[in-house]
């Protein structure tokens, strides 16, 4: 995991800097807003909770401002404070998985179908939210596509709380053992002794990807197979979408609880499960999660609309459609910028 790119900060100092009101604070922080969103959804694997912890971050930073004496970078300081926001939440909240991380065995796609809403999924991050809000800042953290890859962040939900600190902060941020050690009040062998456990259960369970399988979507290429896979959806050409994925390709679905392998056995999955039965059933709208292509995919209702149904996120290697993580909780629509319904064709 390469580290994103630090550029030392101007300090604040107390008896000069000390913002006086809450639109200095935040004219001071608000340009950190991605990368600090970045930050708490590794933590979290949330979109949702990591919006809440990076806005109870701002409110910690702004009542324990005035105890800010410029030791370290402001930058440093609020990734110090995010990621103690994090760890307390993460003290009542469970784990995130996919259903591939459950450790069930691929399912029957002729199945019924098991539902899980009670589990807390694993989400997509849109990636406008860690984008950053001000792309001129010439401090601003660049968040790379790698660091928020839904493999990683799956990944990172099978790591202690503290490890995913440490791997965070460590790999992807890449400070030094000290400067961790100061941030999570802890010793630097504790450091690498906990970054050594998570390196290895991490790289088990999301390796590095190959530079021939990151593929940009500028590519035309890459632009003309992601039409050809919407154009497969919405004709309901159940042979096509299987020539597009992989042989070994992934399909899983959260909140339902099974998941499927191989593009043959997703084909009868979609022939068998999928509510629509023949051409303009389904419409596609594209957006980006995780660095990654994904779609909002609209299904025509009875009284002949289209209703959001699920957000599809792709994983595209080099032969072809190698993942596709289906996500059922319509929320994610409007969290994605996504409109609530879209013409029928």
């Amino acid at each position: 995991m390469a580290s994103e790119t630090r550029t030392p900060t101007a300090e604040p100092r107390p008896d000069r800097d000390q913002p006086q009101t809450d639109g200095e604070f935040m004219a001071l922080v608000e340009p950190m807003r991605g990368e600090l969103m970045a930050h708490c959804y590794r933590m979290l694997g949330s979109v949702h909770d990591a919006e809440d912890l990076v806005q109870e971050t701002y409110i910690r930073a702004w009542r324990a401002f005035h105890g800010f004496e410029g030791r370290s970078s402001l930058r440093t300081w609020m990734y110090q404070i995010a990621t103690n926001t994090c760890l307390t939440a993460l003290q009542s909240r469970a784990r995130r998985p996919l259903p591939t991380g459950l450790g069930a065995p691929a399912s029957d796609p002729t199945g019924a179908l098991e539902a899980r809403p009670e589990i807390t999924w694993l989400e997509p991050m849109p990636d406008t939210l860690v984008a950053g809000t001000a792309p001129q800042d010439p401090e601003a953290t660049a968040v790379t596509h790698d660091s928020i890859r839904i493999a990683f962040i799956a990944a990172l939900q099978h790591l202690t709380p503290t490890q995913r600190a440490v791997l965070i902060l460590r790999d992807v941020l890449g400070w030094r053992a000290a400067e961790v050690a100061a941030a999570l009040d802890t010793t630097v062998a504790a450091v690498n002794s906990a970054l050594q456990r998570a390196r290895a259960h991490v790289e088990k369970l999301a390796p590095p990807e190959e530079a021939s399988s990151q593929l940009s979507a500028d590519d035309p290429e890459v632009k003309a197979k992601l039409e050809r896979y919407v154009a497969a959806f919405e004709a309901y050409d159940i042979e096509t979408i299987v020539e597009m994925l992989t042989t070994d390709a992934i399909w899983d679905m959260p909140p339902f609880t099974g998941w499927y392998q191989g593009n043959v056995e997703i084909g009868r999955l979609i022939a068998n499960q999928c509510p629509a039965n023949k051409a303009g059933d389904m419409r596609m709208v594209p957006t980006t999660a995780n660095g990654q292509p994904a779609f909002g995919l609209y299904m025509k209702g009875l009284d002949g609309r289209m209703w959001p149904f699920q957000l599809q996120q792709l994983t595209l290697g080099p032969q072809g459609v190698e993942r596709v993580t289906a996500y059922f909780d319509l929320s994610l629509f409007e969290t994605f910028g996504l409109p609530a319904e879209v013409p029928a064709v």
